[in-house]
């Protein structure tokens, strides 16, 4: 006869941590969506938002972004619950006193982990990006959140040996000011464009209108300036490559992310910290429901004393700071010189090094 991969007790742990790990999620969301009922009432009915874009718009996609925003809380309060309440009714005793080690034990949380870990991934990859669309756009009409409708001092690579420099662009109109191309062949300048003022036309790809230009082209030791007041150019950049609004990055599926972040360090364009902070959190995020359960297993799997809410107490505790200090290390990220792919993971293998710790100072 084959033998079951899953057992009876296997599958009685997972249905219990996922379905305490959901029912965990259900509670606390409620009270968040009850909070922010409160607090954005007065907004809503003031610009007249429809109920259906209450409901549809936005907090169905402000539940799925808040509930992937505090999963790591959630783990640990499903894990945390559910094993204290097995170690207080003596459960986790028999079942060492049959034979299995806290290894085995471990098997069916890795297997709950891993759903969430894939859950997770897949909301943030390609839900919550798709969803945060409407949600940011239902913000801006209806809770006037500002967003960013200029930019400054942008340099950009257009093209091959070719940079282009704007001192301010503003959105409301599609134009900049102080505009400069500089072309290069073989590290020398052989062009160099400026104008007070560059329009984008929206009729069209790429077509700028530059207005008050001077051209200055240089051949060897011969250079011809030209002077006009309009011209019509075609130049390989668009608004989007340079102006980033409120929250841009979570709009964004993780191919697009990758795509962008590509796309604009070829271009040459420094400030896409935020973007790269949020393409590697998302898999760091994933990730961590491993680390953070065998944290509260190994936590919680011992009858205390202080019985489930000195556990309950710790796990919350810890899963707080894992999301502070997760905080904290994206904005060195963004605002510092610490590259975004080893920032975001720097908590994962701190709690990494706790885990393996509190592993094996669990009871065998």
């Amino acid at each position: 006869m084959k033998k079951k991969p899953l057992k009876r007790l296997d599958r009685y742990i997972i249905v219990k941590f996922l379905g305490t790990y959901f029912f965990a999620i259900a509670l606390i969301i409620s009270i968040a969506v009850v909070f922010d009922i409160n607090e954005n009432i007065d907004r809503f009915i003031n610009n007249r938002a429809p109920l259906k874009a209450i409901i549809f718009d936005y907090y169905l996609n402000f539940i799925p972004y808040y509930t992937n925003l505090f999963s790591p809380l959630f783990v640990f309060i499903a894990v945390i619950f559910f094993t204290s309440k097995l170690a207080e009714n003596s459960e986790i005793i028999a079942m060492f006193s049959t034979g299995m080690s806290f290894k085995r034990l471990m098997y069916p949380y890795m297997i709950s982990a891993a759903c969430i870990a894939l859950v997770t991934y897949v909301l943030s990859t390609e839900v919550i990006p798709t969803g945060s669309v409407t949600r940011l756009r239902f913000e801006s009409i209806y809770k006037k959140k500002k967003s960013d409708t200029y930019a400054r001092n942008i340099q950009l690579e257009v093209d091959s040996g070719v940079i282009a420099y704007m001192e301010r662009y503003e959105d409301y109109n599609k134009t900049g000011y102080r505009f400069s191309l500089d072309k290069f062949e073989s590290h020398q300048l052989v062009s160099h464009m400026t104008a007070r003022r560059i329009t984008y036309d929206t009729t069209a790809v790429h077509k700028w209108t530059v207005r008050d230009y001077m051209i200055r082209e240089m051949k060897g030791m011969k250079e011809t300036i030209t002077r006009g007041d309009r011209l019509d150019t075609i130049i390989n950049m668009e608004p989007q490559d340079f102006l980033i609004t409120r929250g841009q990055q979570e709009t964004m599926t993780s191919p697009q992310l990758h795509s962008y972040i590509q796309k604009q360090k070829q271009r040459g364009f420094a400030n896409i910290k935020i973007f790269e902070v949020e393409y590697h959190r998302r898999i760091a995020t994933s990730f961590a429901a491993f680390i953070l359960t065998v944290i509260g297993v190994s936590l919680s799997s011992q009858k205390r004393k202080g019985g489930m809410g000195l556990h309950l107490g710790i796990g919350i505790a810890l899963s707080f700071s894992y999301i502070l200090f997760q905080t904290i290390s994206s904005t060195f990220a963004i605002n510092g010189n610490v590259p975004a792919s080893i920032a975001v993971w720097i908590p994962n293998v701190l709690y990494l090094f706790i885990a393996i710790y509190l592993y094996r100072k669990a009871p065998k």
